[in-house]
């Protein structure tokens, strides 16, 4: 802190003024990170983190606090990044990460929510990701309400079901190169009459069954291995197989 000290005269009489000149932010209240476009997270980070390349968060729902709409988070070294709920386009990608894990034991590991109405065209963007539900868990990916949701090079296991697409999400899901495996009831369950399902290059192995279809459309359906399910199912609408 300065202290100015200055003369001035007032009806002929000399008077001294102090004034006080704070030093920027000396008492400025702390400010929150601003939200940044790319933001990281590694094994050995913490949320109170900026979440920068330098400085990472622990968890997907710190990074996802201080991301950007329409920004990446990007996954630094392997671990397991926590469940969270996803309320703006966005993108979870693990590709430098090795393992970029998300492991639940009860409820759903990543929850799709986005009001379209503040994200028109929202898209989340779900890429080289390990999802683990230990065999008691209800849903992998829970898309409730988006525009478009695109799942790549992804593994999910032991859950309810691995993907499930509620009624009233009125969603696009593009699916590809994903192994879906062990799931109790649906690899995918399609629950919304307006939701499409685009499915290619993956493997669903050993769920109950392999689409859950009560309404919503596999729509496209390229180059997909099914083995193993226990009550096997095919898609409905159109098929494209090679």
């Amino acid at each position: 802190m300065r202290i100015h000290t200055s003369r001035i005269h007032f009806g002929g009489v000399r008077l001294w003024a102090v004034s006080l000149v704070a030093l920027a932010g000396a008492f400025a209240a702390p400010s929150a990170f601003a939200q940044a476009t790319r933001t990281w997270v590694s094994g050995v980070g913490d949320d109170a983190n900026p979440c920068s390349r330098t400085a990472p968060c622990k968890t997907f729902a710190g990074a996802i606090s201080r991301t950007a709409a329409r920004g990446q988070v990007n996954i630094l070294d392997p671990g397991g990044f926590g469940a969270v709920t996803v309320t703006k386009p966005i993108s979870l990608d693990g590709a430098a990460a090795g393992t970029a894990g998300v492991l639940v034991s009860s409820g759903n590991a990543i929850i799709i929510d986005i009001d379209t109405g503040i994200h028109p065209n929202a898209t989340v963007v779900l890429r080289n990701l390990s999802i683990e539900g230990l065999g008691t868990s209800a849903s992998g990916i829970q898309v409730r309400s988006a525009s478009k949701v695109l799942v790549e090079h992804t593994q999910i296991q032991g859950f309810q079901n691995a993907i499930e697409v509620q009624s009233g999400a009125n969603a696009q899901l593009l699916v590809q190169r994903a192994d879906i495996v062990n799931n109790r009831a649906a690899a995918i369950s399609m629950g919304d009459a307006n939701s499409k399902l685009y499915l290619s290059d993956s493997s669903l192995f050993g769920n109950a069954t392999a689409f859950n279809t009560t309404a919503g459309n596999v729509t496209t359906y390229n180059n997909n291995r099914l083995e193993g399910n226990d009550s096997p199912s095919t898609p409905t609408a159109t098929l494209y197989e090679r």
